[in-house]
């Protein structure tokens, strides 16, 4: 991670940590990533952003295409979970209070463009640098029967606990990853499992669909045999990207940003962007 110093040494680094968001602002977090994307590029400005939401699986695009759909969003409400349909690609992850999103929002530097493994390798060094210790090796494979699977899925001991995606806009970068840090992973390992069988009846594990094994996934905490909170994952976080970075982290809360008016016309264009996207599942409910 220390190339980012070399392309960002002017920069400071900014932050918007957020906490557990309702569901009421389901939508937000992803017309923020967006926006920030647009505003990275636009003043080749790197953004780190931390945010969660309680109780929802987030379904990517290809979710919404199986052929059952009505019976996999009543089964997440039978299990006590909400919806939302992302703006990226990719399949369904579970948010809720033990797990944290985190994205390292990059501008693509005039004389050296990002590859798609770039992307990767950074959030993966990033999560390495904050977690990894002695005999806890954080490896960067597919588990193919975790939910949402990838070539950089994070894992310990063959049990994965992060999964990596990337967003690109124009010359802006997000990537993205979310990690299960507390809580019980094998209940959110469950609750998928059970939304892919009921939506996808007899073609469970078919069609580009996972056969989720929710025993192939675990939390970080669990993994790494330490008390482990969203707060103190936040910190290392942080205390790993700064040393390795080398940059300077400048927090800006979310009301700092809606004050740029160019920022909030975007984030509010976004954000009708979601709802939008988010139609079907009303239709479906």
């Amino acid at each position: 991670m220390n190339e980012l110093a070399q392309f960002y040494s002017e920069k400071n680094v900014l932050l918007l940590n957020q906490e557990l968001l309702t569901a009421e602002d389901k939508l937000a977090p992803f017309a923020l990533t967006d926006a920030l994307v647009a505003f990275s590029e636009q003043h080749q400005q790197p953004i780190l952003h931390f945010w969660q939401l309680d109780q929802t699986m987030i379904l990517g695009m290809k979710d919404t295409r199986v052929p059952f759909l009505s019976d996999g969003l009543s089964s997440l409400r039978n299990n006590g979970y909400d919806a939302v349909v992302r703006n990226s690609g990719g399949l369904g992850v579970i948010a809720d209070k033990g797990t944290l999103n985190a994205s390292l929002i990059l501008p693509q530097p005039s004389d050296h463009k990002f590859t798609i493994d770039e992307g990767y390798i950074f959030m993966w060094q990033w999560i390495r640098l904050a977690f990894e210790q002695s005999g806890k090796d954080i490896e960067a494979y597919e588990i193919s029967t975790s939910y949402c699977p990838g070539t950089f899925d994070l894992s310990i001991g063959g049990k994965k606990f992060a999964g990596i995606a990337q967003r690109r806009v124009k010359n802006g970068l997000a990537i993205m990853a979310y990690l299960s840090i507390e809580g019980e992973q094998q209940l959110r390992g469950e609750t998928v499992q059970e939304f892919y069988r009921s939506g996808l009846k007899n073609e469970f594990g078919t069609n580009g669909y996972p056969a989720v094994d929710p025993t192939v996934m675990k939390n970080l905490a669990s993994l790494l045999e330490i008390p482990l909170t969203i707060k103190t994952a936040k910190e290392r976080l942080l205390t790993a990207f700064q040393a390795a970075a080398n940059l300077t982290i400048e927090k800006r809360g979310l009301s700092d940003w809606m004050v740029l008016p160019t920022f909030k016309q975007d984030y509010l264009k976004q954000l009708e962007k979601m709802r939008q996207r988010n139609q079907q599942l009303k239709e479906d409910h």
